[in-house]
């Protein structure tokens, strides 16, 4: 079982807020030999008018040693997930969360936004503060 992220609590609660249901904590994906965890597969409830939509969520709080590392680690985990979940679970969509403050310091720089672009990420920004979804990218 993965470890927890820092912010894992205040995404989860945001998710909440915003509408989804939280349907796995952590989200087994399995493709023998692999089993790896996204921190979270969630799902929004059927409306009457569009099916449902279900994502995983990689949360990231980037509190290690070299913002680098955690970056390509995010990066490695966010690619090793979708390309996974496409052949088992296609119609599950991989997002990144993060919280403002690290959307502001690295994903919202011209590198940030290079990546997100090149790499199509999607994110979650979430406030901490308040834990609230205050941004989806992508």
């Amino acid at each position: 079982m993965p470890s927890r992220d820092a912010i894992r609590d205040a995404v989860k609660t945001a998710l909440v807020k915003d509408g989804w249901t939280i349907t796995h904590d952590p989200l087994p994906i399995r493709l023998d030999p692999m089993r790896v965890f996204a921190d979270l597969g969630a799902e929004r409830p059927i409306a009457a008018e569009r099916a449902g939509r279900k994502i995983a969520v990689e949360i990231k709080s980037f509190t290690g040693l070299s913002v680098m590392d955690d970056l390509e680690k995010a990066l490695g985990q966010y690619g090793l997930y979708s390309a996974l979940l496409a052949e088992v679970e296609p119609d599950r969509t991989v997002y990144l969360a993060v919280s403002e403050a690290v959307a502001t310091n690295v994903l919202d720089t011209s590198a940030g936004q290079i990546l997100i672009r090149r790499l199509g990420i999607r994110v979650i920004v979430v406030t901490l503060p308040t834990q609230e979804v205050v941004r989806w990218i992508g």
